[in-house]
């Protein structure tokens, strides 16, 4: 059956559930447990790994038979195997839900299944309720889980005719403040931010993400590429959390190291070198262009080679959306079209 406005309001609310967990390997999740006249019973949402998933959460706030007839909504499928926790799909059928509410499907392919497994206990479901705000939500994770690498964010600022900055090498400000406090949110929303040491020396940047004057209680781990060595007294060796530096220019290398490290939403903030090396070996998951309207001409380009030296081999991108900031307009965008098969997740 048709999803109700009531059960449109409860995954609106699961949604902001969700922002309360951590943002880590696992993703963000929240969930309501509702009674059939559409009463909130409970409500809950994942703390971190080895924590009960969004559901359990929720569930573990009634009594014993608290749940039955009842309906479970939740921002992502429930999952169906056993890794650190149980599989919550036969939480919810022990707990005897009549009906499941989801936004988005789980893409595991261990974890993911548990429509399937609610269905074939009697359990009605129906999935794809705010699918676009959850995707808003926990897109990152899904590609980071589908790729088996960190979701990268490449971003840059530039001039109307497209450069980084004038002939002289001056940069600062290209854009304006609300621009440039656009991407201190962004940082904060990132587990790394990634530069490489060209940058380190020309800016010194701190690397950090701030509001205002004062320090985002949410911070990135800095992370410095390159074989030049990084002064002792740089800006970024002051950071709140230790940086990481890589000798060497193997992006695969460095992704899959900081995804060891459970570092998965990297903010790729370098000069156009390092963005160019990220857009050229197809990393660039998500891009962020903030255009000021200023002419600079000159050689001092916003990318560089990007392996595209024909038309025909041009990167084509699909814009997400179009942000006024002051002046200044932000491209979100992300690649046309995504290649890898899925991989297993921690969920």
């Amino acid at each position: 059956m048709a999803h109700s406005r009531a059960e449109e309001r409860a995954m609106s609310r699961a949604l902001e559930l969700a922002l309360r967990g951590p943002r880590s390997r696992n993703p963000q999740v929240g969930a309501l447990i509702l009674s059939p006249d559409g009463e909130i019973l409970a409500e809950g949402w994942h703390r971190g790994a080895g924590t009960a998933h969004a559901e359990v959460d929720a569930l573990s706030h009634l009594p014993e038979g608290g749940a039955a007839g009842a309906t479970a909504i939740v921002t992502l499928e429930p999952c169906n195997h056993t890794g650190r926790t149980g599989p919550c799909a036969e939480a919810l059928i022990r707990a005897g839900v009549a009906r499941v509410v989801y936004a988005l499907d789980d893409p595991g392919e261990v974890s993911g299944g548990g429509g399937r497994r609610l269905r074939a206990a009697g359990v009605d479901v129906e999935s794809g309720v705010l699918a676009d705000e959850a995707l808003a939500l926990i897109g990152p994770w899904l590609t980071a889980t589908r790729l088996g690498r960190p979701h990268v964010t490449v971003k840059w600022a530039q001039s109307l005719d497209g450069r980084a900055a004038a002939a002289d090498g001056t940069s600062q400000w290209i854009t304006g403040p609300a621009s440039r406090a656009d991407v201190h949110a962004r940082r904060a929303q990132a587990d790394a931010i990634v530069v490489g040491t060209g940058t380190v020396l020309a800016d010194d940047p701190a690397l950090t993400a701030r509001d205002g004057g004062t320090l985002h209680p949410e911070q990135p781990v800095p992370v410095v590429i390159g074989a030049r060595e990084t002064p002792a007294g740089a800006a970024v060796r002051a950071h709140p959390h230790e940086p990481l530096f890589y000798d060497t220019h193997d992006l695969a290398f460095v992704l899959a190291d900081l995804w060891d490290h459970g570092l998965h939403r990297v903010f790729v903030e370098g000069g156009p070198t390092l963005a160019s090396a990220f857009m050229a070996a197809g990393y660039a998951d998500r891009i962020l262009a903030y255009v000021a309207p200023v002419i600079l001409g000159g050689p001092r380009v916003a990318l560089t080679d990007i392996g595209a030296p024909s038309i025909d081999r041009a990167l084509r991108l699909r814009v997400t959306d179009r942000i006024a900031l002051g002046d200044d307009t932000l491209y979100v965008a992300e690649p046309a079209s995504s290649g890898s098969a899925p991989e297993e997740g921690d969920r």
